[in-house]
């Protein structure tokens, strides 16, 4: 019995040695703080790397005057360059119009192009217009406008005519917007059309004002679609000096007839201008008995 104490005694000696090796053993804590832990990597995080959640989610339209209906910022974020569809040519068409936009038919035939709608009342006039006389025509349509009449869309399509991409909602400085917000814009404006036509075929593009830019032309590109412009223009807007009864359809029927020729892409507009849609009872027969009129092609 007296032997086995010394040996108890080691043994006890040997289990808190063991125990104070253990506790000393235990790893330390990780930083609560994310930014101090990549620093100790090497990897510091600055405050100005990390992007800014206001200004990530900011809508291009803030940039404008006023606040027009523009897309949302996840619809931006999200917005990627179309791929151009096979078997058709990607890269933009070169004319003689503003920055390489067409302004001629290519052949002898003259088109008739309608801007600006569509347009309830003046559209569906003016259809019944072209109808009545037997003729073709290109409307180019403005995306929201599409979007909130799409039965005058419907019509266009099924009588014949062509459409045409006229931008989301008009804007003059069009050409300057940033990338995301002109792939949005011109997008959702072949999108409006197609919601009220599935399948339906869009080729042009017209910029709005006719304020074509290299940029602009290659972001329609993007989409197939081909940038038109005009040589004829009727001026029917210029209604704050010659009004909206004879004296302005006199002037647009001056115009027309002095400077249309063979292969000419008329301008006008139906959108809030019904006398657009008087003047042209009269000036088709006209145009008819001149020339070969055509839907853009």
């Amino acid at each position: 019995m007296r032997r086995a104490a010394p040996l108890l005694a080691v043994v006890v000696a040997s289990v808190l040695a063991l125990s104070g090796c253990a506790k000393n053993a235990r790893p330390k804590a990780a930083s609560a703080n994310p930014v101090t832990s990549a620093s100790a990597q090497g990897s510091p995080i600055e405050a100005s790397a990390v992007p800014s959640v206001s200004a990530a989610a900011a809508s291009p339209s803030q940039s404008a005057k006023g606040k027009p209906p523009t897309p949302t910022a996840k619809a931006l974020s999200s917005t990627k360059p179309p791929a151009a569809a096979p078997g058709r040519p990607r890269g933009p068409v070169t004319g003689p119009g503003p920055a390489g936009s067409i302004k001629d038919t290519g052949s002898d035939a003259v088109a008739l192009t309608f801007d600006d709608g569509p347009d309830p009342k003046n559209t569906m006039d003016l259809l019944d217009l072209l109808k009545e006389q037997g003729v073709k025509a290109t409307f180019c349509v403005v995306g929201s406008r599409a979007r909130d009449h799409p039965e005058v869309v419907r019509r266009i399509a099924a009588e014949g005519h062509t459409l045409c991409n006229h931008s989301w909602q008009h804007l003059q400085n069009l050409s300057e917007r940033e990338d995301s917000y002109l792939s949005w814009d011109l997008q959702s404006t072949n999108d409006a059309i197609r919601t009220a036509v599935p399948g339906a075929r869009i080729d042009y593009f017209r910029a709005p004002y006719g304020n074509f830019t290299p940029r602009l032309i290659e972001f329609a590109a993007r989409l197939n679609l081909k940038p038109i412009y005009w040589d004829v223009d009727d001026e029917c807007y210029t209604t704050s000096k010659y009004g909206v009864g004879p004296a302005m359809a006199n002037h647009m029927t001056a115009i027309v007839q002095r400077d249309t020729r063979p292969g000419s892409i008329i301008l006008s507009h139906e959108n809030l201008k019904p006398h657009t849609v008087a003047t042209y009872r009269s000036l088709l027969p006209w145009l008819k008995s001149q020339f070969r009129l055509i839907a853009l092609p």
